[in-house]
């Protein structure tokens, strides 16, 4: 047992059975805790919490979004929302995404302690045990993943560089402590761990032999291509994990990466038609929709529609103890695109395209207006040094209009401008839309 164990209040379950017994016990406290609220006064008549295990009663309860949460003013939300009294909040959580108007969740002390469970399960999930060093460049503040990682890190004997995002530490300065204190472990937003990457690769001194054996990020979608790259260029393995600021750490990659474990003690999941909103079959595309079964006690989730479309199956391919969790694998998230000239460009389906080019070390793709009034798709690549400039900019201009039936205008750009450019950005900003 590692030093600190005690303060979590959950242990690992053994069996299905044990989760459906959690989860039989918690619907009824997570219903009670939300009609404590203004915001579900209303909503749940008719609804018998003692029938809670019933499907169709369950389904009774609405779905609740993110629209109907930013359509409430600041007063509102906290106010109607939100129940726990001031002296019963830990800390505030900004929920997640990255349009509209943000959110900042109240969590209790309750809340924390169960939230803790959720961050210190993917250690042990990914096979990351006692001794590692992990260097965290994500976000240390109101954005929860730097700092819940890092307590989480105490609590599982692993040491911890609390580096934060490149916006509090630049970059040139985290790469200096990675390759000082030589940590096994590097923890950090996939698009930030590019950006290192290339930033380093810029100095001449890639990070394909440093002591990093080992990567772990959540936050954004890790693609096949994506995935590559980063353990490309850091000569590491790479770990994927999920979760949301409306519940905790959910769920990570085991062993087998083959989707993510998800922790449904902590958290009842439904996978369900987007249609007819009725349960999907495993392998089938849905919507994710979440309660948190221990942590709702600040805010009051119920049936909370995250936005994700993933497919689920009953267990993973581990053999592990985290072969007691179902997995869930991405189709895709609520995505940007590009439109132009009628064309939709899918900016997760353009970078995954880009990334596999492996003489394409980064990148920036911009919609503006050319002199003539026009729109034009402008993209600024950056080529690994010894690269004929002309030719992959040449070959990367003609598989994108095969590929996406837009011809991109290409500058090749010297190796680290882009580095430079997006060092003060939490997520590296390579797209966006100029046009006048």
């Amino acid at each position: 047992m590692t030093a600190g164990r005690p303060e979590l209040p959950l242990g690992l379950p053994r069996s299905h059975r044990e989760i459906e017994e959690i989860q039989r016990a918690r619907k009824p406290v997570a219903f009670e805790n939300a009609r404590r609220s203004v915001f579900w006064k209303g909503r749940l008549d008719g609804i018998n919490p003692a029938k809670l295990d019933d499907p169709e009663e369950w389904a009774k309860i609405p779905i609740l979004d993110k629209d109907q949460l930013r359509g409430l003013s600041t007063e509102r939300f906290y106010s109607e929302f939100c129940t726990a009294p001031q002296n019963e909040i830990c800390e505030y959580w900004r929920s997640g995404g990255s349009t509209g108007r943000p959110l900042f969740y109240p969590k209790t002390y309750e809340d924390i302690r169960y939230n803790m469970v959720g961050f210190t399960r993917t250690f042990e999930c990914s096979g990351t045990g006692a001794g590692n060093l992990a260097h965290v460049s994500f976000p240390l503040g109101i954005h929860p993943a730097g700092h819940m990682w890092a307590r989480a890190a105490r609590i599982m004997g692993i040491g911890a560089v609390w580096a934060g995002s490149g916006v509090s530490l630049p970059s040139a300065t985290q790469l200096e402590l990675i390759r000082s204190m030589k940590p096994t472990l590097w923890m950090g937003m996939s698009s930030y761990g590019l950006h290192l990457a290339n930033l380093a690769a810029a100095e001449g001194a890639g990070l394909q032999d440093s002591s990093v054996s080992r990567i772990m990020c959540t936050a954004e979608p890790v693609s096949a291509a994506k995935r590559a790259k980063l353990e490309r260029d850091w000569g590491a393995d790479v770990f994927d994990c999920f979760g949301m600021t409306e519940c905790s750490m959910l769920g990570a990659e085991s062993d087998k990466r083959d989707g993510f474990h998800v922790w449904t003690d902590l958290a009842l999941i439904e996978i369900l038609d987007e249609k007819t909103l009725k349960p999907v079959d495993e392998g089938k595309p849905g919507l994710l929709v979440m309660t948190p079964l221990f942590s709702n006690n600040g805010a009051a989730f119920l049936r909370w529609n995250s936005g994700d479309v993933v497919t689920w199956k009953r267990e993973g391919a581990t053999g592990s103890d985290f072969a007691v969790f179902p997995v869930i694998r991405h189709t895709h998230r609520t995505a940007g695109f590009f439109k132009i000239r009628g064309v939709n460009i899918n900016h997760q389906e353009f970078e995954d395209f880009l990334f596999e080019v492996e003489e394409v070390n980064d990148f920036k793709a911009e919609l503006v207006t050319a002199t003539d009034g026009t729109d034009s798709f402008a993209l600024s690549v950056e080529v690994r040094p010894g690269v004929d400039r002309e030719a992959i900019a040449a070959r990367v201009a003609q598989q994108t209009k095969m590929t996406f039936e837009v011809t991109p205008e290409i500058n090749v750009l010297a190796p680290g401008v882009l580095a430079a450019e997006f060092e003060n950005s939490v997520k590296a900003p390579r797209f966006a839309d100029r046009r006048k």
